[in-house]
């Protein structure tokens, strides 16, 4: 029976390091010269987050994959000289049975969905890796990879599945469970590998799934060799992916801790700061502005490594959502505040833009876009107050972009400013930048406002169409205070809902079907009675009685 969703949930932290994996093992094979990162998965069966389930045959929770998260992030800042990633496993015969079952049958309904929007963003982070980063991946499956297991594989470039008699690739969500491969799977089968929709149906379907030759005649691996060919294969095929990386050198710089101080009050970082008022179920998101002079070219920033406020400021609201999404699940509105110095921050901004083809800005650019990323993706209500004293600028306007509202004060002196990185340096997962998404029927609009070098005040962006409401003096403490008490009385379903889909508009590509499509389906399907019920498929996983469902299509 799935958790009462007021039981607690043990909180979640996001921070690890190498040092401290338990499930997962980053090598760097001499075969290959240091130019591969290995990503072994190991689970450790009484290594859960939590008690109450093991995990067996290589199944995940949330905290195998901050592992992976952090990782994947680790080899991008850390290892330059990597070119290219290989995922396997440590274990015979079994490269991932997908997320644990025990664990999700056990998890409020919150958490489940949380879990597999997390899970889907890593294995998106895979997949920017190699598309923009240089560093392709392959997939080696050396055993059977089911649900999640075979999901994390197909965010990989290439697969190879042992042909072993037993090992298959398979989605057995459908007819074991009662819902859908959580991360993405339906979508990148048929989107990504383009797989046949007949065929991909049949496999949906078939709980044992699909081994050696058809699996490969399918489209659904790459290469399905003997077991006593499948390290050559891998090599083989790793050696081809390294020779093909574009990836740019660039001077390691190693990810230092953050040390957050957490109180029930919120969280303080150096540069980001989040304040909850639990009564209210509101809570204020604060970025701060570099406080001196920042790297001003690619040598100077490498020097500064994890202390750049590019890269400290977005490891930290990366780690603020996160902390919302996972550990505060009353809050509903979230104010967003920029504040300092906007000089600083237009200075980065054109480091960050002169220097675009240097491997180490390419990895801060791409970090800033992986956290914009989240903040569009949490299921929060983001209203970006700009008052007096705050810098809503080039890289820090993007989070007023991101807002699904923005409140500007009638005052002098209140401005907003574009700047180069507004023009498409952070797509959003529908491959616009937020000033395209948000002026999709007058694209010109958008290129106006980034040839604007000046200052916009109050007036001038309301005309613009950058701001919702613009409050005086007189009017601002009650409009805003009033805006963040009715949005906070609503249903938070039908808001999520609704923010969900107003933010992704324009066109649709693979990132905006798994998230669009799959976790609104997904977060409807893990709420039915079929799934979660007291003899739903999910409920009764793993005991003797069989499920029992409503009949009725809807």
């Amino acid at each position: 029976m799935a958790a009462h969703e007021n039981a607690p949930q043990e909180p979640v932290r996001f921070e690890t390091h190498p040092d401290r994996y338990r499930h997962w093992r980053l090598d760097f094979p001499a075969e290959h010269g240091g130019k591969v990162a290995r990503l072994v998965m190991d689970v450790k069966e009484d290594g859960g987050h939590r008690p109450g389930y093991p995990l067996k045959l290589n199944s995940y929770d949330v905290g195998v994959d901050i592992e992976l998260a952090d990782a994947i992030q680790r080899v991008r800042f850390e290892h330059p000289e990597v070119r290219a990633f290989v995922v396997t496993s440590e274990k015979d015969r079994i490269f991932c049975s997908g997320a644990n079952i025990y664990m999700l049958g056990s998890s409020t309904h919150a958490f489940k969905v949380n879990f597999c929007k997390y899970t889907n963003e890593t294995r998106l982070y895979l997949e920017e890796a190699s598309a923009e980063s240089g560093i392709p991946t392959l997939a080696a499956l050396n055993g059977t990879a089911s649900g999640g297991g075979y999901e994390l594989a197909l965010a990989c470039d290439e697969i190879v599945l042992a042909d072993d008699g037993s090992s298959a690739v398979s989605f057995p969500e459908a007819p074991l469970l009662g819902v859908l491969p959580g991360t993405g799977g339906l979508t990148r089968v048929v989107d990504k590998r383009k797989v046949r929709r007949d065929l991909a149906d049949a496999f949906s379907t078939i709980a044992e799934g699909v081994r050696g030759k058809r699996s490969v005649e399918w489209g659904l691996v790459d290469e399905a060799p003997p077991k006593a060919k499948f390290e050559e294969a891998v090599k083989r095929r790793t050696a081809a992916l390294v020779e093909r990386s574009k990836r740019r050198p660039h001077p390691p710089v190693r990810l230092g801790p953050l040390e957050a101080k957490r109180t029930e009050a919120g969280v303080e970082y150096k540069y980001v700061t989040l304040a909850l008022d639990a009564a209210a179920r509101t809570a204020t998101l604060t970025v701060r502005a570099p406080a001196g002079k920042e790297a001003e070219t690619p040598e100077e920033l490498a020097k500064a490594g994890d202390q750049a406020w590019v890269i400290r400021a977005f490891r930290e609201l990366d780690d603020a959502l996160l902390e919302l999404r996972f550990n505060r699940p009353i809050i509903g509105v979230v104010a967003l505040k920029a504040e300092g110095d906007a000089e600083r921050v237009l200075a980065v901004d054109a480091m960050l833009a002169k220097h675009k083809d240097d491997g180490l800005v390419t990895e801060a650019r791409l970090l800033v876009r992986r956290v914009l990323k989240r903040l569009d993706m949490t299921a929060k209500s983001f209203f970006a107050l700009v008052a007096p004293g705050t810098c809503f600028v080039g890289t820090l306007l993007e989070l007023a972009l991101a807002a699904d509202r923005v409140y500007m004060k009638d005052e002098d002196g209140v401005t907003v400013r574009t700047s180069a990185m507004n023009g498409g340096a952070y797509p959003m997962g529908n491959g616009l930048s937020r000033l395209q998404s948000r002026f999709l029927a007058a694209p010109e609009k958008a290129a106006r406002l980034l040839e604007t070098t000046a200052p916009i005040g109050t007036a001038d962006a309301v005309k613009a169409g950058l701001v919702t409401f613009a409050p005086d003096d007189i009017d601002w403490d009650d409009e805003v205070r009033i805006a963040f008490e009715e949005r906070a009385a609503m249903s938070p379903d039908a808001m999520t809902g609704m923010e969900q889909n107003l933010r992704f508009c324009g066109p649709e590509t693979l990132e905006t079907k798994i998230f669009a499509r799959l976790s609104a389906w997904q977060n409807w399907i893990f709420q039915r009675p079929n799934a979660v019920g007291e003899k739903g498929a999910l409920t009764l996983y793993g005991k003797p009685e069989r499920p029992e469902f409503n009949f009725n299509r809807t």
